[in-house]
């Protein structure tokens, strides 16, 4: 998809089309998590501190995030690949691969299959992406990427060295900022050039993944689409517009909870393990904000956000952190296994309540997806 976040934020909101829009956090101290492509020109991209994307474009429109909202539109999309073919592997809420090879004799050729996605995509969402057709994930995946926006690029089996060789090298999977400073100290620039590297010299020049780079950079990658992954964890975190104490972080972690547990749900799935995750406000000598980390492994796996909260803010209590304040907070549920049918409680007592909380739980669902999140809001206990 092409600028997901921001592209259905501008959608729904007509004022914001034709101008450069930000989603992500706070003007000040948040991060940039989708940027229009009335941004792009101004060299901001995700994962930019918002302040300095301001300052880049005074102009843009910073629109907070609406997971609840992109999550559902996800949903659509992946009703829209499954007509085309059974075999898909997401890769986010906004990408995923499709194999179409055994979908040629309902639908044509491999081309015409993705231009019938893209098509039927606008058509019912009113949004544009970008198709990579290739004989492999990997180079399927870059030519979406470069064909950006609302591009269709196809790649032949033939055609594949040709196509790889002139790209820069930030390009293949696993070439981070630190490996691609290492490739360019070694005057490996592009994809081609690093096809033609020797794998044992790169190997003493990095602890592993030598051979697979190399592998790639040649168009080697013989991994197959795996239907449905289901993702490893599902979690949410928030840079706050001011530093805060401990003791008023637990609303935040609160509304977390809920909206983890409503993904969780909405999956099917349930968590074993429950995340806290901080970021406190004073820098480190190397001026970064220290981060910290706790888990803590249910007996049984829950989708109840009442549950995931209850950890979550145990967890808080027991880090040692004294007056210190706290820059940023997040929940994660891991550990995640395909919910079972609720295993009924000895006592009555305990069944009434669990059974109390799952028809408030599908309540609060029912009426989210109706109206949104945030019509219905937990008290904090």
């Amino acid at each position: 998809m092409d600028a997901f976040y921001a592209s259905i934020e501008q959608r729904d909101d007509p004022r914001l089309r034709g101008r450069p829009v930000l989603v992500g956090g706070d003007a000040r101290r948040g991060v940039v998590t989708s940027a229009s492509y009335e941004a792009r020109p101004f060299g901001i991209r995700s994962a930019m501190p918002m302040a300095e994307a301001l300052a880049r474009c005074p102009d843009a429109v910073v629109v907070r995030g609406r997971m609840e909202r992109y999550v559902a539109v996800a949903r659509e999309l992946r009703a829209i690949f499954h007509r085309f073919t059974p075999l898909v592997e997401p890769l986010s809420l906004d990408e995923a691969f499709l194999d179409v090879t055994a979908s040629v004799a309902l639908f044509g050729p491999p081309a015409g299959i993705a231009r019938q996605v893209k098509d039927a995509i606008r058509a019912e969402t009113a949004l544009t992406a970008s198709a990579g057709v290739a004989p492999s994930k990997f180079v399927a995946k870059i030519a979406s990427d470069v064909s950006k926006p609302d591009g269709l690029l196809v790649v032949p089996a033939d055609g594949v060295r040709a196509f790889l060789a002139p790209l820069p090298v930030r390009h293949v999977w696993g070439v981070g900022r630190v490996t691609e400073a290492a490739l360019l100290r070694l005057g490996l620039r592009t994809i081609g050039e690093l096809a033609a590297a020797d794998p044992e010299v790169l190997a003493r020049q990095f602890r592993g993944g030598a051979r697979e780079l190399v592998a790639l950079a040649r168009g080697l990658d013989d991994r197959p689409v795996r239907p449905d992954r289901e993702p490893k964890s599902i979690g949410e975190e928030e840079t706050f517009a001011r530093d805060l104490v401990p003791a008023a972080v637990a609303p935040y972690l609160l509304g977390q909870a809920e909206n983890v547990a409503r993904r969780l749900r909405a999956r099917g799935l349930r968590a074993r393990t429950v995340g806290l995750k901080l970021k406190l406000a004073a820098r480190s000598h190397g001026g970064r904000f220290p981060s910290l980390t706790r888990r803590h492994t249910l007996a049984e796996p829950t989708a109840d956000e009442s549950v995931l909260f209850a950890v979550a803010r145990e967890l808080l209590a027991h880090l040692e952190i004294g007056s210190r304040r706290i820059r940023l907070a997040g929940l994660a549920a891991t550990n995640l296994v395909a919910a079972a049918p609720e295993q009924l409680a000895l006592f009555a007592g305990a069944r009434d309540s669990a059974a109390r909380r799952a028809a408030a739980a599908r309540a609060v669902d029912e009426l989210t997806q109706r109206f949104g999140a945030g019509v219905v809001r937990r008290r904090l206990p």
